[in-house]
């Protein structure tokens, strides 16, 4: 009788080791649910970012508009009949020329 209390408190006190350090513990459970909320911030924060994307590239396929916007400003494109002109601030280009080694 008295072994089988030694061989049932030896067994409570490896589970309760387990319970409080070894993996799937309590802090291991507050650890992961900490992962959890910035992986679902994250993922907040993609899907807006993919309806934007999609919003865009609606638009790109239904309205001409928004492509000429598109080459204009990422691709820097004009017009036949425009003219364009490049207007530089002397006080910028002259911090740029400072920074330069």
């Amino acid at each position: 009788m008295r072994w089988l209390v030694v061989i049932l408190v030896t067994v409570f006190l490896l589970l309760q080791v387990r319970l409080w350090f070894g993996e799937g513990s309590i802090s291991h459970k507050l650890d992961l649910d900490r992962q959890w909320a910035v992986q679902k911030e994250r993922n907040e924060g993609l899907k807006v970012r993919n309806r934007l994307i999609a919003k865009e590239v609606e638009s790109l396929k239904t309205n001409l508009n928004s492509i000429e916007e598109k080459a204009r400003k990422d691709l820097g494109m004009i017009k036949d009949a425009e003219v364009f002109y490049l207007v530089i601030d002397k006080k910028e280009q002259l911090s740029t020329a400072e920074a330069a080694p």
